[in-house]
């Protein structure tokens, strides 16, 4: 009796374990997949590619960067940008405001809004960026370029990559973080522009009237593009609503979660004319 109490325990110890083994390898296929989506969506970032990293600062932003090529936005070029905490990329100056205004602004500002709001990555998160003439990425961008503009002949030979990782909101006492990524590229002629949105947990820093506990509320991020004049510019469908928490899920190329445009004589297409749902909502507009 004790010999087969003793087979029993142990088979039973061993279904146990086959058990214990299977429920981690799904866990492991579980947490795969969503590093496999990322990756699919954000190009390559951070201390392994050799990007730069913005100070830890509220309302911050990067040194002047010099770019090694001339880059045209909005019919205008430009060799020098900054990349500034609060989820904008400026051509002339550096842009710290922290509650975002609605396009177009006309004092003669260009720039880039990502994800305009008010960034704190003191409380949390990084802001990387570089310049790249990579091969692979190049040959990456180029594929994506070519899919959703199959009228315009592009080959990339340059890009520049800003991503926002996980970065806090102004006043947080949560872990809540925001993921995005703007990238330039050009072959010195046509200019694009693409915005990949990872992850978007709050819209609203304390100071422009967020709740500090959820992130949401007051005055929400704007995104979408300014040329500095009262003419030229575009807001992404959602912009200063509760809507753009959702922009993750929206699109103009039929990627949820990414945007896309030519930006050197400023084109837009495939935009949709219904507004997005608001927060919570499963339905995926593109």
């Amino acid at each position: 009796m004790g010999q087969k109490c003793r087979e029993k325990s142990l088979a039973g110890a061993g279904m146990k374990l086959s058990f214990v083994f299977l429920l981690l390898m799904l866990g492991a296929l579980t947490d795969a997949q969503p590093a496999q989506e990322k990756t699919a969506l954000l190009y390559p970032y951070g201390p392994d590619q050799h990007d730069h990293k913005n100070p830890k600062l509220d309302d911050g932003s990067s040194e002047k960067v010099s770019l090694t090529v001339t880059f045209t936005f909005y019919g205008k070029e430009y060799k020098t940008l900054y990349v500034n905490n609060n989820g904008v990329i400026s051509f002339d100056s550096r842009v710290n405001q922290y509650t975002p205004d609605p396009f177009p602004l006309a004092d003669g500002r260009p720039f880039v809004a990502p994800y305009w709001a008010d960034v704190n990555n003191i409380l949390g998160g990084d802001i990387f960026y570089r310049e790249t003439t990579d091969p692979t990425l190049l040959a990456r961008i180029t594929k994506n370029i070519n899919e959703y503009f199959p009228k315009i002949p592009y080959t990339a030979t340059w890009a520049f990559v800003a991503t926002w990782d996980h970065v806090a909101y102004y006043g947080s006492t949560t872990d809540k973080g925001n993921t995005f990524q703007a990238t330039l590229t050009t072959n010195t002629k046509t200019s694009f522009i693409i915005l990949n949105y990872w992850d978007i947990q709050w819209t609203t820093g304390g100071a422009s009237g967020g709740d500090v506990e959820t992130g949401l509320g007051g005055t929400p991020a704007h995104a979408g593009f300014n040329s500095g004049d009262e003419t030229n510019f575009y807001n992404i469908p959602g912009s200063q609503t509760e809507a753009i928490i959702n922009i993750t899920k929206t699109s103009n190329v039929n990627v949820p979660g990414r945007w896309v445009f030519q930006v050197d004589d400023f084109k837009v297409t495939g935009v949709p004319t219904e507004v997005p749902k608001v927060v919570d909502s499963n339905n995926c507009w593109l």
